[in-house]
């Protein structure tokens, strides 16, 4: 969902890329249908393991897993606290959905703006 909003809303300052630490075989029928409904299709997007980006530097980094990741990968983290909604009904979806949809707007203004950036987070490992 986040690297959805991301292209939609931040494509002119941020490239994003998704991965996870143990990603789902595809993407869940409900995230693509919730995702709809903010007229944003996540059509050509699919679950990626995290070892995909071996090797790549990003700027920075957002956890929403909460589990370490490598800690070498971007000199700045973001830790976002959300619900993972695998496995439960529509309403959490939506309300997951719209909490990383807040989340992404902010970190987006934040860099269009070029305001300073947030306290950096440090990586849970």
């Amino acid at each position: 969902m986040a690297e959805g909003f991301a292209r939609v809303y931040g494509s002119d300052v941020i490239a994003p890329a998704s991965a996870g630490l143990s990603p789902a075989m595809s993407l869940p029928p409900l995230t693509r249908s919730v995702m709809l409904e903010k007229n944003i299709a996540i059509d050509d997007q699919f679950p990626k393991d995290i070892n995909m980006w071996n090797g790549v530097k990003f700027d920075i980094v957002v956890n929403l897993s909460g589990y370490p990741l490598p800690s070498k990968i971007a000199p700045r983290w973001r830790l976002w606290q959300v619900a993972d909604p695998i496995g439960l009904n529509e309403g959490i979806y939506r309300q997951v959905r719209d909490q990383i949809e807040t989340l992404v707007m902010q970190l987006v203004l934040e860099v269009r703006t070029g305001a300073p950036p947030a306290p950096t987070q440090t990586n849970p490992h």
